[in-house]
């Protein structure tokens, strides 16, 4: 094991806030001085199914920890979910059932491998102790935090303020997420900035109940595709875990060029040295934007499919839309004779949308054609008495036929 400040000097990369420090140099040169790994927390809420790589950026933070000798404990917040994280909703959000909840997380183990060296990883579901704690225990957990405390949260402060409801359960979810802290006995607790106030709320609840207090470190919330709002699913501006090294390069390509620099920074972990190369020659116009693109892009898809991968998937970019070609491949899509031919259900029948809301987003913001035709009108129909090629975003395509 390295010593404590060697360590640090790696802990430190990327990081927003880091508190408290001096108590995180004596987590470590504890750990180095009894050969004893410190317990790295992150929690998950399956509240969807996918991981993408905005929550990467706090995956490759916890392989560093691992890959200095310590351990991950990763919680899949199957009881937390249910509750929802309130964090910047301005409105209660649905409640989820815990089995919803399950059904969702079954893949995050497997998405989270593809980041985390798992023999180094704890694997706990957080249902497995709050699901078990009885009226009492939540009333014992609740008297360690005060309303005027929960209340200092941002959103809950403007929602207040504004007239919106606030449900009681909402302020369950910093408590419930903090005695998580409690229960796996966390030495570090990782998040994204937007989880600053329920990280400091655990090291409150672990020192109530009597446990050192745990480091908590907060990572940059990465924008999606897009350029202005965070990485979302539901937004349609991810790039996923899942997804193949060819989407993952056509997506990245996307990206404003502003992003260039933060996604090789925070997608890729580029060393501090080439991220300032980078940005000199991007200031002083001695490297091109799309250069600097298509390099983040092929480093993005080898980090989760192979240096090859990268490279075919830069291929058939150069292909497919450099060339304003059709690849010599595309699959089929059978259409019954009574299933609806708007471009909408379409979509998302061939899977290239997960929701009719996600469908509409794509026509309307250009990123969809039918025989090289693009398609901007969500009502369109599709004649589908000649087979059709349809293309959603730049390196998607099927065959449309009747079946």
């Amino acid at each position: 094991m390295r010593s404590a400040k060697e360590q640090l000097v790696t802990i430190r990369q990327n990081v927003v806030d880091l508190l408290p420090e001096e108590d995180l140099i004596r987590k470590l040169e504890r750990s180095v001085s009894t050969s004893t790994p410190l317990r790295v927390k992150l929690g998950l809420d399956p509240s969807r199914p996918d991981i993408h790589i905005g929550h990467a950026v706090v995956l490759s933070k916890l392989r560093q920890f691992q890959d200095l000798g310590h351990t991950v404990v990763l919680i899949i917040g199957d009881f937390t979910a249910m509750i929802g994280d309130p964090t910047g909703k301005s409105k209660t959000r649905p409640a989820l059932t815990l089995d919803e909840t399950r059904e969702n997380g079954k893949t995050y183990v497997d998405q989270a491998s593809r980041v985390l060296d798992m023999t180094r990883t704890e694997v706990v579901y957080n249902s497995q102790w709050l699901d078990q704690m009885s009226f009492k225990d939540v009333i014992a957990l609740t008297s360690k935090y005060t309303v005027a405390q929960i209340l200092e949260r941002d959103d809950f402060t403007k929602r207040y303020r504004g007239g919106e409801p606030i449900s009681v359960h909402e302020f369950l979810y910093p408590l419930s997420q903090a005695y998580d802290s409690v229960a796996v006995r966390s030495d570090i607790e990782l998040g994204g900035t937007d989880q600053k106030f329920n990280l400091l709320v655990g090291r409150e609840i672990m020192r109530a109940y009597g446990h050192e207090p745990q480091c908590i470190l907060t990572m940059p919330i990465l924008e999606g595709t897009d350029g202005v709002e965070k990485m979302s699913k539901s937004l349609g501006n991810y790039i996923g875990l899942t997804d193949s090294a060819k989407d993952m390069f056509g997506k990245t390509m996307s990206i404003p060029d502003t992003l260039i620099s933060k996604y090789l920074r925070y997608a890729c972990f580029a060393d501090e040295a080439e991220i300032i190369t980078l940005e000199k020659g991007l200031s002083d116009g001695s490297v091109h934007p799309r250069n600097a693109k298509v390099d983040v892009a092929k480093r993005i898809a080898a980090r989760y499919h192979g240096v090859e991968a990268g490279n075919d998937a830069f291929a058939e970019f150069e292909r497919v839309f450099v060339k304003k070609s059709v690849p010599d491949e595309v699959p089929d899509f059978a259409v019954g004779a009574d299933d609806p031919t708007d471009i909408v259900n379409l979509l998302v029948a061939a899977g290239f949308s997960t929701s009719k809301g996600e469908a509409r987003r794509l026509v309307t913001q250009g990123g969809v054609s039918v025989d090289g035709e693009k398609i901007t009108d969500p009502a369109a129909i599709v004649d589908l008495h000649n087979p059709r090629i349809l293309r959603a975003g730049k390196l998607r395509f099927i065959r449309l036929i009747r079946a």
